[in-house]
């Protein structure tokens, strides 16, 4: 069975970060690990309070990781620290990681910030040479490049912008008010929109996170760069389109859309 590592924050509402990881790189076909690099009291309304692990910590999260079952991808999320993101960079260069995607987590969903100033510089310095993919929405990217994207012409010239920048693939995510759910992928010069149904729904809780994670289990399983992204599109359509409406602000999508009926193929609804 192939195997994909998650290097995120965790989320005790289980929509995003370490749990939606884990549960769309299981149902997506791969054994899923993790490295927690931050615990976060949070909900579907907001983040209440950040505790982060300490550089020592996750090297040995890392270590006890790859010296043991060898990821066949790696996604990288929350990371709000220089020192940190300085801890994941070296180790993954000391394994020779592969398939890495970094989702360039900056601010949550409820518009709460998850990444401290001086860390992005670090992220870009350290981390971002190494992916594989980038998975940047409209603000993050518009931070990276230093320019506002307004329209589908400017989503281009900044996703080439960045890929070129950093020597990797760039996914640049829609959903921000241009192009509603279709993304653009700029790969080694090749360009590539992948269009996406426009979903009427205010629980989009984890969307990011959900994304990368299908990515690189798609990845693990050895599928081109295109058709991992594709596959990944599909799955948080269903998953987006599910219906899931649980919390009291901007809620979680169904990960397991695909077998939360499969009780009834052996149990009848009178048993229940």
């Amino acid at each position: 069975m192939r195997k994909a590592l998650t290097i995120a924050g965790s989320d005790s509402s289980g929509g995003a970060g370490i749990q939606a990881d884990i549960k769309t790189m299981t149902v997506n076909g791969v054994f899923s690990m993790s490295a927690i690099t931050a615990l976060t009291a949070q909900n579907t309304t907001g983040v209440a309070d950040i505790l982060e692990s300490s550089p020592e910590f996750l090297k040995e999260e890392l270590d006890s990781i790859f010296t043991d079952i060898m990821p066949d991808a790696v996604k990288i999320g929350m990371v709000s620290s220089s020192d940190l993101i300085e801890v994941i960079a070296e180790r993954l260069i000391h394994y020779q990681a592969k398939n890495i995607v970094v989702d360039p987590v900056m601010v949550a969903t409820s518009g709460a910030k998850l990444l401290k100033d001086d860390a992005i510089k670090t992220l870009e310095d350290k981390l971002f040479p190494l992916a594989d993919v980038l998975t940047p929405n409209i603000p993050e990217a518009e931070i990276l490049i230093g320019e506002k994207i307004g329209n589908v012409e400017e989503m281009e010239a900044a996703a080439k912008k960045i890929s070129e920048k950093y020597s990797c693939a760039t996914l640049l995510k829609g959903g921000h008010a241009i192009n509603d759910a279709n993304d653009y992928l700029y790969a080694n010069g090749i360009e590539t929109w992948f269009k996406g149904e426009r979903i009427d729904t205010e629980n989009t809780h984890g969307t990011g996170c959900t994304l990368s994670s299908a990515i690189a289990a798609n990845l693990a399983k050895g599928f081109p760069m295109e058709i991992a992204v594709k596959m990944a599109k599909d799955y948080i359509s269903k998953a987006l389109a599910d219906g899931l409406d649980i919390g009291k602000g901007s809620g979680p999508m169904n990960h397991a859309f695909d077998i939360k009926d499969s009780y009834k193929e052996v149990y009848d609804e009178k048993d229940f």
